[in-house]
């Protein structure tokens, strides 16, 4: 399993997440210290969703769903003609 390491922007070593603040589903404010004494630096990283590579599979019935009330009847028929030859 990987980890998320986070650098100090200041020296470069190794940070710790110290306290997280959930705005959103898909951002995070963490708060972050650097691991290197003599540093100190302590500061704030913005955490953000990007993008989806894979779908979930919690999602299916309910992207099936979107695109089945996106087609025309006749889109429909066809579709239930050919799942129906399956």
């Amino acid at each position: 399993m990987r980890v998320l390491t986070i650098f100090c922007p200041e020296c470069g070593e190794k940070a710790l997440i110290k306290k997280s603040n959930r705005k959103h589903k898909e951002l995070s404010d963490l708060y972050c210290a650097c691991r290197d004494p003599e540093c100190g630096h302590t500061f704030v990283l913005n955490l953000t969703f990007s993008h989806t590579l894979m779908p979930s599979a919690k999602n299916k019935d309910t992207l099936l769903l979107d695109v089945i009330k996106n087609l025309s009847p006749e889109q429909r028929e066809k579709a239930l003609t050919l799942l129906q030859g399956m």
